[in-house]
């Protein structure tokens, strides 16, 4: 299981797509004590993969502190970053901390389109600095990419890239209208432009050695079944049933892009909200309506739960609306 948590809401970019809309230091952000208690109860949960996100992890001042706690507590810690404020000195520091592996955001080949999203310029040089940073300090990175309608032709080009770079997988994170990303839902990609990327990424996964992972668009799991590849991963869609989020003020939700906050862990321990909050309960019923529900991949896809609640007035268990598989039984 995985649980992300936003560790602060500072970051030094304004990115376009943000899905926590981060900029700005919270007032009332998670202490150190308080952030090494959930630590503690999301080991209790049985979760494996803890990933320090933001805003911006790295601009947090005891992040190394909280690292090493996680360690400690059995959990295997990672980093979801823009990578610019990876310095060899802060990569050996991550390391020496127990960092397992790092995730570095990278949009696009031309370095101006991604400057651009990101409103900081250089941010491009600055991520892959970081990247070659983490090779040199041993810690294993991959590439995040957020696929918009603009930069979708040069997905597999990236791929190309992350090779060329040393990173051990690319995942491609399709986009969902929450946070910011809201006044830019009209660069997502629709039904068929999902279906033709996905596929393509599939047929690269058979090309190239490093790991390809869609994110946000649950339907490659059907995808590559249809196409007899057997991936490592049991689901595409993981939201409440195999992994959570929990913002830099200590509020849990089912994903990041699902925003549905389901309590506050300075109130009830994670663990017991994992366990028994009535939302996370429903997610794991399977429960659809409409072309997901009728589905036969359900099991193995689920539809986003995200785009279903956004495009369906809030109904985070109606079909999700980007698949051309809607109303078919699979196998």
């Amino acid at each position: 299981m995985i649980v992300s948590w936003n560790t602060t809401n500072q970051c030094n970019m304004y990115c376009d797509h943000c899905y926590r809309d981060a900029g700005v230091k919270a007032s009332d952000e998670l202490s150190t004590t308080e952030a090494k208690s959930l630590l503690d109860e999301i080991a209790k949960a049985g979760f494996k993969i803890m990933i320090f996100s933001g805003g911006e992890p790295l601009m947090r001042d005891d992040i190394y502190e909280l690292v090493a706690h996680a360690r400690e507590k059995g959990l295997k810690p990672v980093f979801g970053t823009n990578g610019t404020l990876i310095t060899p000195e802060v990569a050996q520091r991550l390391k020496e901390a127990g960092t397992l592996a790092v995730g570095i955001s990278l949009d696009s080949t031309d370095p101006g389109r991604h400057d651009e999203l990101r409103r900081l310029p250089g941010a491009w040089n600055g991520a892959v600095h970081g990247m070659k940073n983490c090779l040199a300090a041993g810690i294993p990175f991959q590439i995040h990419t957020t696929i918009f309608d603009w930069n979708q032709d040069e997905a597999l080009d990236l791929t190309d890239l992350a090779i060329e770079l040393g990173a051990m997988a690319h995942h491609f994170f399709f986009l969902v209208p929450t946070g910011r990303a809201v006044n830019i839902e009209e660069e997502s990609l629709r039904a068929e432009q999902y279906e033709n990327l996905l596929t393509r990424i599939m047929e690269k996964q058979k090309q190239v050695d490093i790991e390809l992972k869609p994110t946000c668009a649950p339907q490659f799991m059907r995808i590559a079944k249809q196409m007899s590849m057997d991936l490592r991963f049991g689901r595409g869609c993981l939201a409440g049933t195999h992994y959570c989020i929990i913002s830099p003020t200590g509020n849990v939700q089912p994903c990041a892009y699902l925003n549905i906050p389901i309590g506050n862990v300075r109130e009830v321990p994670f663990s017991q909200l994992w366990r028994d909050n009535e939302v996370f309960r429903i997610l794991r019923t399977m429960d659809y309506k409409g072309g997901c529900g009728a589905c036969g991949y359900k099991k193995i896809c689920g539809g986003c739960r995200a785009r279903a609640y956004f495009y369906h007035d809030g109904d985070y268990m109606a079909e999700e609306p980007w698949c051309l598989y809607h109303g078919r039984r699979g196998a």
